[in-house]
C-alpha cells in the first residue's frame, strides 16, 4: 500500500532533483493519495533506493527510500453493476464486498453501484479479533477492505457459521482459497487459471445480471423439484397403503403387475413436464432450503387422503357395481391414475390453485395422460392389459370424487403449510 512506501522514504524526488521528506511534503503526498483513492483511483506509490549489487535482495533493503510519484489507475464499475446488486437485493441476496484495495477507493466504488459502505472493517481489525467476535460483526458489515488471503476465508466462514449460505465472486489467484471455502464459488471466463478451477460456476457471458438470473433460475429448479417430491411421497406413500389393505380382503390382487407398471409409467410421464412449470413469485423472492420436515408431513398426512378414497373407489366397485376381477382392476386403475396425477394442479403452488397458473406443457401432459388412462378400457389393448370398459356411471363417480379429493387435499395443504410457517417464526 502507499503508506508503507511513504513511511519507508527519506527523500523524494522532484524535477530531477533530490529533498529530504519532510513533514510538509510527505503531509502533501499522503492528502494527494487520499484525494486519488476518493475519486475512485487505485494508487500505486513507486520508490527506489540505491543498494550494492548482489546475488538476493529482501524485504530489509526497502530502506531509505527516495519517494518518485504515484501511479493512478482507473477500473470503473461494469455498466450493468448497479442494477444487478439492485437486483440481488430483491432477490432476498446480501451483498458484501471483501477485497485487498483501500478503504477510500472501495468506499467511492461502492457509492458509485448503490450500495452504502457503512463502517467500513479494516484487515487490520479482523486481525486482532477472535472467530467470535468476527461472526458477531460480519452480520453487521457491508464492506470489508484491505483483507488478505486468509482473513478473507475467515469471514466467509463465519458467514456460514452464522447459518447463511455464501456464494463469493473473484477472479485472482489469492481468491482460489476462498472460491473453495465458500459455499458456491464463481468465477469468469477471463479469470486466472487457479480462480477457474477452484470455482463451482464459471460465467461466460458478459455482465453481472446473470448471477441475478441464475439464482432465480436454481429458485425456479427448487421449487419444481419440491413439487416432485411431495407428489411422489404422498401419492406413492397412499398407493403402498391402499395396495396393503385391499389385498387382506379381496380373493385376488387388487391390481395386475402389468398393470401397476403402466400405472407408475403413465404416472412418471405425466410428470416430465414438472421442470417447465410455473413458480409462484412470493417463492422466487425468498431464499429456500430443504424442508424434511414439511415432506414427511405431506407424505404422513396427504398420503392417507389418497387411500381413503381409494377404499372408497373399492366399497363402490364391490357393492354398487358388484365387480368382478377385471372390472375391479379396471376401476381402481384409472381412479388411482387419475387422482394422483392431477393432485399436481394442488401441491404446485401454496396459493389458490385456481389463482396459480401452471405451464402449458405440465396442464396438457397431465390432462392427456388421465384422458389416455380413461379411454384405455374402450381401446384394442384393453384385452391384453386386462382392462374391461366401464359403465358411464362409474365415469360420474370418479369425477365426482376426484374433485372432492382435490378440495380435500388442498385443505390439508393449507394446514400443513401454515402449521409449518409458523413453527419457523
Amino acid at each position: 500500500m502507499p503508506e508503507g512506501i511513504l513511511a519507508l522514504s527519506v527523500r523524494y524526488e522532484s524535477e530531477g532533483r533530490t529533498a529530504p521528506m519532510d513533514a510538509a511534503t510527505l503531509a502533501h503526498c499522503r492528502a494527494t493519495y487520499e484525494k486519488l483513492s476518493q475519486q475512485g483511483f487505485r494508487v500505486l506509490a513507486v520508490a527506489c533506493a540505491e543498494v550494492e549489487e548482489r546475488a538476493n535482495y529482501s524485504a530489509a533493503d526497502e530502506r531509505s527510500l527516495i519517494f518518485a510519484g504515484f501511479l493512478a489507475f482507473s477500473d470503473p464499475p461494469l455498466p450493468d453493476a448497479a442494477d444487478a446488486i439492485a437486483a440481488l437485493r430483491r432477490e432476498g441476496v446480501e451483498v458484501k464486498i471483501i477485497t485487498g484495495d483501500g478503504d477510500l477507493v472501495t468506499t467511492y466504488v461502492c457509492r458509485q453501484v448503490g450500495l452504502e459502505p457503512g463502517q467500513v472493517m479494516l484487515g487490520e481489525e479482523i486481525e486482532k479479533m477472535t472467530d467470535t467476535a468476527l461472526a458477531h460483526s460480519v452480520e453487521k458489515t457491508t464492506v470489508f477492505a484491505r483483507v488478505s488471503p486468509a482473513q478473507k476465508n475467515r469471514i466467509l466462514l463465519a458467514l456460514k457459521h452464522c447459518g447463511h449460505v455464501v456464494g463469493f465472486m473473484g477472479d485472482g489467484i489469492n481468491d482460489a482459497p476462498s472460491l473453495h471455502a465458500a459455499d458456491v464459488g464463481i468465477s469468469v471466463s477471463s479469470a486466472v487459471d487457479v480462480a477457474r478451477e477452484a470455482a463451482d460456476i464459471i460465467l461466460v457471458e458478459p455482465g453481472l445480471s446473470v448471477l441475478a438470473n441464475g439464482i432465480i433460475e436454481g429458485r425456479k429448479a427448487f421449487g419444481n423439484v419440491m413439487k416432485y417430491l411431495l407428489m411422489g411421497t404422498s401419492s406413492n406413500f397412499g398407493n403402498m397403503f391402499s395396495m396393503a389393505g385391499a389385498s387382506s380382503f379381496l380373493p385376488f390382487l387388487p391390481m395386475l403387475p402389468t398393470q401397476i407398471l403402466l400405472n407408475n409409467f403413465m404416472y412418471d410421464l405425466s410428470q416430465i413436464t414438472i421442470p417447465t412449470d410455473n413458480v409462484d413469485d412470493d417463492f422466487l423472492r425468498k431464499p429456500k432450503q430443504w424442508n424434511i420436515g414439511l415432506i414427511r408431513k405431506f407424505m404422513v398426512f396427504i398420503g392417507p387422503i389418497s387411500s381413503v378414497f381409494d377404499f372408497l373407489t373399492f366399497y363402490v366397485l364391490l357393492h354398487f357395481f358388484h365387480a368382478n376381477e377385471s372390472l375391479f382392476h379396471t376401476g381402481w386403475f384409472i381412479e388411482s391414475l387419475a387422482t394422483q396425477t392431477l393432485v399436481i394442479f394442488v401441491i404446485r403452488t401454496t396459493q389458490n390453485p385456481l389463482r396459480s397458473r401452471p405451464s402449458l406443457p405440465l396442464t396438457l401432459t397431465t390432462l392427456m395422460i388421465v384422458t389416455a388412462g380413461a379411454l384405455l378400457p374402450f381401446s384394442p389393448l384393453a384385452g391384453i392389459l386386462g382392462f374391461v370398459p366401464l359403465p358411464g356411471s362409474y365415469f360420474a363417480y370418479l369425477t365426482t370424487a376426484t374433485i372432492i379429493y382435490l378440495f380435500l387435499v388442498e385443505f390439508g395443504k393449507r394446514v400443513l403449510i401454515g402449521s409449518t410457517a409458523d413453527a419457523e417464526r
